[in-house]
């Protein structure tokens, strides 16, 4: 069977808390790997008003905001499919997250919940493990900060699903790169110090 070309897109999510049974996706941005101005964000009206206050104190969304400006989550889901169908074209759709089970257990169960069959299917790649597995070293060197610092990238996200989206993108063009470069499945060499 012949290989079918990938689409990375790089996808992240602000909710209103830890889990999606509980607590409402709030925002929803994405970005082509190859081309990041090629991109999707969505607001979403709550599903409910549980909420964690600290969730909501680090996207700085607010409910009440959302209700009146977000969009229904069923369009907002429609219009996500119908985007990553259009940027991956004729290639298969990878979704790519920092922490991505995270972000694709709401994404999946948004799709599902809303009848919007998942462009992506039922898997994601996930940077910290691609990191982890690059590098050598131990998951608590996985840390965002810790990746960014290898990179030369802010240490902290704005926390802005679309923004963040671009800066995971980034991350994994300069990864991805590194194993290009090396050819092979050696750890990367330590930085100079």
């Amino acid at each position: 069977m012949p290989l079918v070309p990938q689409g990375y897109i790089s996808v992240d999510v602000e909710t209103a808390g830890p889990t999606p049974a509980s607590y409402a996706l709030l925002s929803l941005g994405a970005c082509s790997i190859d081309d990041p101005e090629r991109s999707f964000y969505a607001e979403l009206q709550p599903t409910t008003r549980e909420a964690v206050p600290a969730a909501l104190a680090v996207s700085g969304l607010s409910l009440d905001q959302l209700a009146a400006s977000g969009l229904p989550p069923a369009e907002a889901m429609e219009r996500f499919a119908a985007w990553v169908e259009e940027v991956a074209g004729a290639r298969r759709p990878v979704f790519v997250a920092f922490n991505a089970p995270f972000d694709w257990m709401f994404v999946a169960e948004y799709f599902h919940r809303f009848g919007v069959p998942n462009p992506f299917g039922h898997s994601a790649l996930d940077l910290k493990s691609l990191y982890m597995g690059a590098v050598g070293g131990p998951w608590s060197g996985t840390s965002f900060a810790a990746v960014a610092a290898r990179f030369g990238l802010p240490a902290e996200l704005s926390h802005h699903a679309l923004e963040d989206a671009r800066i995971q993108a980034e991350v994994f063009r300069r990864l991805t790169a590194g194993l290009e470069a090396r050819g092979s499945l050696t750890p990367l060499e330590e930085e100079p110090t």
